[in-house]
């Protein structure tokens, strides 16, 4: 089991520091902060001092180099509009995010799985159909038309919330409705496919025909089985908590992590941007280190490959 964890670490360092390169050289090809940052009539004296301040006139490698060994003392680099360090004014949003990410991720657990449970159990009849339609609609539909539906709806027709904002948990309720509900929808299939592929197997008939009862089988042997695709996407969608609040945030003007990185994306603020894509990739990479860390406990079969 050691070498099992130790592969999978050394695996998700790889990833980070992939993701850190190419997103350093992909945020110094995109554009010259400089241009956008300083205002378009300013003199060429000015702008050429900014690039020097920031080392933007040096060669992209020796950027690279210099970043990269600041990043293994820990320093992240500064925000090029305010100054201050880009990882607190990262961490100064994470707050706001995780106030709608971690309600909305209860959301798509507490209905997405149980309703796909009851839908295989159900396969073929009413209940089935009705959620799996709702199912099909919950992911097909893009978050930012879901927003605005809802906004049309509760804020503008019925005025019964607020369209956008954060002064109240009233401000939160749509936007938490939005991330759960498509999540919800994903969770809902995975779980259905999973339970409907186990529940086809010879040892849930062989348990059957051995006078087991039904509810028994499902909780010992169906239920168990199911776990690891579900276990799969819920990963998935624990590490993209931060990237998936992007566009909501954006529609409801919530000051979150994910809008921050729009601003600072259409700002050219480097550093911010760089900390931001770090804490998502980092975020990802441990939730499917975790994932694949629960596989060992839920199935067996993968501890005895790792030992090998």
């Amino acid at each position: 089991m050691t070498g099992f964890i130790a592969a999978r670490l050394g695996r998700a360092l790889l990833t980070i520091f992939l993701v850190m390169t190419f997103s350093f050289v992909v945020l110094r090809l995109s554009g010259d902060p400089a241009l956008i940052i300083m205002s378009a009539d300013a003199p060429p004296e000015a702008i050429a001092a900014f690039r020097k301040a920031w080392g933007l006139d040096d060669p992209i490698w020796m950027q690279y180099l210099n970043y990269f060994g600041a990043v293994l003392q820990g320093e992240l680099g500064r925000s090029m509009r305010d100054g201050r360090a880009a990882i607190t004014i990262v961490t100064e949003r994470i707050p706001a995010t995780l106030a709608l990410t971690i309600p909305a991720l209860m959301i798509k657990m507490f209905i997405g799985i149980p309703a796909g449970v009851y839908a295989a159990l159900h396969r073929n009849s009413v209940t089935d159909r009705i959620v799996m339609i709702l199912a099909v609609a919950g992911f097909t539909v893009p978050s930012f038309v879901l927003a605005l539906v809802l906004v049309l709806v509760f804020s503008v027709s019925l005025g019964w919330l607020p369209t956008g904002g954060q002064d109240s948990w009233r401000h939160a309720i749509l936007p938490i409705i939005t991330l759960g509900v498509g999540g919800a929808a994903i969770l809902a299939r995975f779980t259905r496919s999973a339970m409907l592929e186990v529940l086809g197997q010879p040892y849930i008939r062989t348990a059957s025909a051995k006078g087991v009862a039904w509810g028994a089988v499902v909780r010992g042997h169906a239920l168990p089985n199911a776990a690891i695709p579900t276990v799969t996407i819920l990963g998935f969608m624990v590490g993209s908590l931060i990237a998936g609040a992007v566009v909501v945030e954006s529609v409801f003007s919530w000051p979150g992590v994910g809008r921050l990185l729009v601003v600072a994306v259409a700002n050219r603020d480097l550093a911010v941007v760089q900390v931001i894509l770090l804490l998502i990739a980092f975020t990802m990479v441990m939730a499917n280190l975790a994932v694949d860390l629960a596989y060992g406990f839920i199935d067996p079969r993968v501890r005895v490959a790792a030992a090998h």
